[in-house]
């Protein structure tokens, strides 16, 4: 797996990914679900200065067509519930793939979480063919998210599914 990229000169340097997942997969064998989620989440945010808000919609055991915001960190969102197919997190449930939008502007169902969210990256949690939620990152960059990226958060999904 690749290292992350710097940011803008002055800003904080990126963790390694490998450093970082292997931060995970310790935290994730030692803990508590919705902890494990909690730590995930502050990890993330804290080690990728371009990850702006980062957090974990999870499928509604009471309506399986339906995501609740579960652990996240960054900014208060407005969306705590989210129907399948309405969104970037709805599409990606409905469709059970990772969504890159590298500019929100450009997409035609977007829920705005602010209006400094530029970018944004859903991809499943899944275990086998059962969906059990999403992790979600918005940049405050335009085209934030990197096919090393993609790769790395998928890992992190992959370790997540077996305390889900």
């Amino acid at each position: 797996m690749k290292e992350a990229r710097d940011g803008d000169q002055g800003s904080p340097r990126e963790v390694p990914f490998d450093e970082l997942l292997l931060r995970i997969r310790a935290i994730i064998g030692n803990t508590s679900r919705e902890t494990a989620l909690k730590r995930v989440c502050a990890i993330l945010h804290e080690n990728i200065p371009r990850y702006d808000w980062v957090g974990f919609y999870l499928v509604d055991p009471a309506n399986s067509r339906e995501l609740v915001l579960g652990p996240f960190v960054g900014a208060p969102t407005e969306h705590v519930r989210i129907p399948f197919g309405k969104g970037v997190c709805g599409q990606a449930a409905e469709k059970r793939a990772t969504i890159v939008v590298q500019d929100v502007t450009h997409e035609a169902n977007y829920l705005s979480c602010g209006i400094n969210v530029k970018s944004e990256i859903v991809l499943p949690l899944m275990k086998g063919t059962l969906l059990l939620g999403e992790l979600d990152i918005d940049s405050h960059t335009t085209a934030a998210f990197t096919d090393a990226d993609t790769a790395f958060l998928t890992a992190v999904c992959e370790c997540l599914s077996d305390v889900l």
